[in-house]
């Protein structure tokens, strides 16, 4: 009975959805093409990180052989010795292309892109990296949350770990860290680290899962990963992969 009176709003949603084409086309967020947010050309186009290429460590691109990024003289302008997070991995290079999808997505609400940014982050994640992990993230700021009206992290999050076949767990509170895009690269880890923290079953003795790949849309410092990171770790994470669609290089 309840299904049966479930179509009429199936019907109604889906007039509304063929009025909105019509009258606001869809069109890619690089290039302004009507027909996908994302267009195939465009996502042939975008600056693929080559894996073998790349560190292994921190996912910059082209840290295979000597790391510019995550070497002890770099570690130590963020005030670390190491890295905390066992690996990481980034779809593209964050340039004019993937800023557009990363701002139409996060700030112009095209929520549509985080399924189009999830699939290309799924698809460079190397073999036997999503075993036996769950997918986490680190929310919004309240600030950001009402300024866009969704979490882009959570929501892109979730997305990955749908193509992935993983299961998602929020695993840390709503962080009120400061705005970090006017901040150094030291003062956006110290930041982060004083607002970041695990839920509150955690930090009651509870333990997080074994193994989390932590996801977000842009790899700038670095300071998100590694505050994350290291909140899991110390309450008993043993492997922590982070995994992100654009590296700031």
């Amino acid at each position: 009975m309840q299904r049966s009176a479930d179509i009429p709003k199936a019907y109604a949603r889906a007039l509304a959805e063929a009025l909105a084409e019509n009258l606001w086309p869809t069109r890619c967020a690089i290039c302004d093409r009507p027909g996908a947010v994302l267009c195939a050309r465009c996502c042939r186009n975008l600056p693929y990180i080559d894996y073998w290429s790349a560190c292994q460590r921190c996912g910059a691109p082209f840290g295979r052989v000597q790391c510019s990024e995550c070497n002890p003289v770099s570690l130590q302008r963020l005030g670390e010795k190491e890295l905390s997070f066992s690996r990481c991995t980034c779809a593209t290079v964050f340039d004019d292309r993937t800023a557009a999808l990363i701002t139409t997505y996060k700030d112009r609400g095209e929520r549509r892109l985080a399924g189009a940014i999830a699939a290309l982050l799924v698809e460079t994640l190397p073999p036997g990296w999503t075993q036996g992990h769950c997918v986490s993230f680190v929310p919004a700021t309240l600030g950001a949350l009402r300024r866009r009206g969704f979490d882009h992290a959570e929501l892109l999050a979730r997305n990955v770990a749908e193509r992935a076949g993983l299961p998602v767990e929020p695993l840390f509170e709503r962080p009120r860290s400061r705005d970090q895009r006017k901040l150094s690269r030291h003062q956006r880890l110290e930041n982060m680290s004083a607002g970041l923290r695990l839920r509150e079953g955690f930090l009651e003795g509870g333990a997080p899962p074994a193994r989390v790949l932590v996801v977000d849309d842009v790899y700038t410092t670095g300071s998100t990963l590694i505050a994350a990171s290291k909140a899991l770790v110390g309450a008993g994470s043993t492997t922590v992969s982070c995994a992100t669609f654009a590296r700031v290089w």
